[in-house]
């Protein structure tokens, strides 16, 4: 594939830049203002290649002129499950420092175990400003019990309650209050005092990499869904190296993995309120060009895991590296259409690459995305498609790297196809 070492080292560094929702904004914001595009503070401001960035929302768009003909949408989500830091993290018991964490989204609770973990996000300053930080080095560690003190644990299962058996270590002595905000302050290199809030996670501080004989599987923390947010980032760049085609946007949506029912999640105004901002005042033609417009809802889906292939249904089991998924629900868990599907299996053959179906079991609904939130909210055609993945919601997760490529190869030509 042409440009795939180029691509390669953009993917693996967007992945590790990406340890909180507002760091992968920060870095995806990064990579287009070096591109040309302007920061845009006002929607009365909509440069031909402009983006808005708020937080962990990211909304980028290349117009030309043609935004009555209708948009090309590609929506993604910047957050992933994890562990978050309480407003009041100072605990421990019996000589070990521990910090308080909050469940965020469905995490696989066992992954987190015994991993080598840092902290990332953005602090609230009493002056109302936001600052980035990140540990350079891990910081902390959820220990398993031993196995000598669960002798039934592999018989039985690994039983956690979330409360009181994900709590991390991170030093030894008597827990003080107020010690971990201090350690923030050191690390941003700020007052203790002048931080007043803050939204941080923890991560797993081992790099993405490649893995396999033929290191032909890419291994990450927040594969799920980063991979579709550096899809839609590659597409927009390719996009604006033309003068013509479609009025292309991507929307990198916030708190998709709780629900998305937030201001800066697919469920909130940001999205519409751009469109509307590239159109223009007059509505009746802007709902005539929502009705033109197709939106790709870009996620990862479940490749068939070699040890449960019975967890699948057996018609539709995509494998990693068998090329992009279409994923389709008869129940609307998917916003695809057959006129939405029909677009994206052209824009597949127009990138040269097969793609492949995901259909749940009738006795294992499915989840959701963004799809169908983005569709109802706006009347836009919509078509839920990602790539095949295993170990979903894991502190970290695998994936076939040739599918991450092409999936950006159709995400291209979902933007410019007309």
């Amino acid at each position: 594939m042409p440009g795939t070492p180029d691509h390669l080292g953009s993917l693996l560094a967007h992945l590790d830049a990406s340890v909180s929702p507002a760091h992968a904004v920060a870095h995806v914001a990064d990579r287009l203002e070096r591109a040309g595009f302007v920061r845009s503070h006002s929607f009365s401001d909509v440069p031909k290649r402009g983006f808005r960035a708020e937080q962990g929302l990211l909304i980028a768009w290349v117009d030309d002129g043609a935004s009555a003909d209708g948009f090309r949408v590609i929506g993604a989500h910047t957050d992933s499950p994890c562990l978050r830091v309480k407003p009041r993290p100072d605990d421990g018991a019996f000589g070990w420092k521990q910090l308080g964490v909050e469940i965020y989204g469905g995490i696989l609770n066992n992954s987190w175990l015994d991993r080598d973990l840092g902290v990332a996000g953005r602090l609230t300053m009493t002056d109302g400003s936001s600052r980035l930080v990140r540990s350079s080095d891990a910081v902390a560690r959820v220990p398993q019990l031993a196995v000598h003190l669960d002798r039934d644990v592999n018989d039985k299962g690994l039983v956690l309650d979330r409360q009181n058996h994900l709590l991390p270590v991170w030093g030894l002595g008597s827990p003080r209050s107020g010690e971990f905000v201090e350690w923030l302050a050191g690390l941003a290199g700020e007052n203790a005092a002048d931080i007043v809030s803050w939204e941080l996670s923890l991560f797993d501080t081992q790099s993405a990499r490649l893995i396999g004989a033929e290191y032909e599987l890419l291994a990450s923390g927040r594969i799920d869904n980063q991979v579709s947010c550096w899809a839609a980032t590659e597409a927009i760049l390719r996009r604006a190296q033309s003068s013509t085609g479609p009025t292309a946007v991507i929307a990198l949506f916030d708190h998709e993995e709780v629900g998305s029912e937030s201001t800066h999640g697919a469920g909130g105004p940001w999205l519409e309120w751009t469109l509307e901002a590239l159109h223009g005042p007059d509505r009746s033609t802007f709902h005539d060009a929502l009705g033109r417009s197709a939106c790709l809802s870009a996620d990862c889906a479940h490749s068939v895991h070699p040890n449960y292939p019975e967890r699948h249904e057996p018609a539709h089991r995509p494998i990693a590296n068998g090329g992009p998924v279409l994923k389709q629900n008869a129940n609307q868990r998917y916003a695809t259409s057959p006129e939405t599907a029909a677009f994206f299996i052209r824009c597949c053959r127009e990138a040269g690459t097969p793609h492949q179906v995901f259909v749940s079991k009738n006795s294992m609904p499915c989840g959701s995305t963004i799809g169908p939130i983005a569709s109802t909210r706006l009347g836009i055609p919509t078509v839920d498609a990602g790539v095949a993945q295993l170990s979903m919601h894991s502190a970290r997760e695998l994936c076939g790297l040739s599918d991450v490529l092409t999936f950006a190869d159709v995400a291209q030509r979902f933007v410019t196809l007309g």
